[in-house]
């Protein structure tokens, strides 16, 4: 990154707003340029200052912070919903937010958000974002005047970010023009399964699952409480 990512908070608990500020000020890539107490002064903000991340509370007097995103989500890169509302979940998921933190956030699951705020606008920074084409075995990337060949098999898991779908395969990370949604729809019935809003994984590649999470060699998923069911009938 160039610099600092700009980001505003918006809610109307100032303790909740103290708590958040604590958290953002342990990732130096990320500055604070204003605090909302509720989405009229966020309207304002947004429009003035032109921040690059947007910490929503949902739950706020007057015009929540759902109908604030449907207001402003074309001029907010990287909206993020903190909440102690799990009910919110997916209409914060129909409104393209790049994530869903739950109150009270914990620390790890935050800085899971950060990573994947920084990984996302790093490859938007580097237009590192590839259209695809989709064959029975193998998936076809447009790299310039090149293609890539990926073979689904090479391919671990998938995860949405915002309206991209970025590919982990075992020897590379690629970014797609593409949602997750659409993305899935594409590939053969059953290779992939969706866990959780973010994430779609290859079932052969999962190595570990216990409550709540899966791992694929090292690396720990969520498994979204919408999915558990589902999940937890499968045999690893």
């Amino acid at each position: 990154m160039k610099g600092p990512l700009n980001y505003i908070i918006v809610d109307d608990n100032k303790l909740d707003q103290f708590t958040l500020l604590s958290k953002a000020k342990e990732f130096p890539q990320i500055k604070n340029i204003g605090i909302c107490n509720n989405a009229e002064e966020a309207l304002k903000s947004i429009a003035a200052l032109k921040p690059t991340i947007v910490f929503i509370d949902v739950d706020m007097p007057g015009i929540n912070g759902l109908e604030l995103l449907r207001l402003v989500k074309e001029d907010v890169p990287i909206a993020i919903f903190v909440t102690s509302h799990m009910e919110y979940a997916l209409d914060s998921y129909e409104l393209a937010a790049f994530d869903f933190l739950l109150k009270p956030v914990k620390t790890e699951r935050f800085k899971a958000t950060m990573d994947r705020v920084f990984d996302f606008w790093e490859m938007k920074l580097n237009s590192i974002a590839y259209t695809v084409q989709f064959q029975k075995d193998t998936i076809t990337i447009k790299e310039g005047h090149s293609q890539i060949q990926i073979p689904l098999n090479d391919i671990t898991y998938l995860e949405a970010m915002k309206d991209y779908t970025k590919i982990i395969t075992t020897q590379k990370k690629y970014m797609t023009l593409m949602p997750l949604s659409s993305f899935i729809k594409e590939l053969p019935a059953n290779v992939f399964s969706r866990i959780h809003r973010s994430y779609a994984v290859k079932r052969d590649r999962i190595t570990c699952m216990q409550a709540g999470e899966l791992y694929i060699g090292n690396q720990c998923l969520p498994i979204g409480k919408t999915f558990r069911t589902e999940t937890a009938q499968w045999k690893i």
